[in-house]
């Protein structure tokens, strides 16, 4: 084997097995005996190669050069797009009460409503669920539900 993959060439296989003869098969002499036990091992060795190689899943393996690589880039019509998404949502947002965005950005801080209603010093945490969904809707009334669709 060579450079770590299960590919033998025919010397390779060939120069194991008549290694394998001479150390564990000595006491064989006659050509009769020989010829046969030499293919056997032939095709026990090969047949190991590939199943090594179905196991290491070189069989069915392609080449890093022949994958494509994805565009990761969006199109410049989805990028224009995203952009205008953007500036209408921060717009919208700069739009709100101070309270609102305050909410907004804890929650994009990934902080949950527990913590949240700590942060802001609500009484209970069913005060925050009631601006959280106070905030969304003013926020869908600002920049229109069919917007407010693709931003979530």
């Amino acid at each position: 084997m060579r450079g770590g993959t299960a590919v033998l060439s025919p010397d390779d296989v060939a120069q194991d097995t008549l290694l394998l003869i001479e150390q564990k098969y000595a006491h064989v002499q006659a050509l009769e005996e020989l010829v046969p036990l030499a293919m056997q091992i032939v095709r026990y060795k090969l047949l190991g190669v590939f199943a090594k190689s179905v196991r290491r899943g070189e069989f069915h393996s392609v080449p890093v050069e022949d994958v494509p690589l994805p565009d990761l880039l969006d199109s410049p019509e989805i990028a224009l797009l995203k952009r205008e998404r953007s500036a209408r949502l921060q717009s919208a947002l700069a739009e709100l009460g101070e309270r609102c965005r305050q909410l907004f950005s804890l929650k994009l801080a990934g902080l949950n409503f527990p913590a949240i209603a700590a942060r802001m010093g609500a009484a209970n945490i069913n005060t925050v669920y009631t601006w959280d969904s106070r905030c969304r809707q003013q926020l869908i009334e600002k920049i229109g539900k069919e917007d407010f669709r693709r931003v979530q």
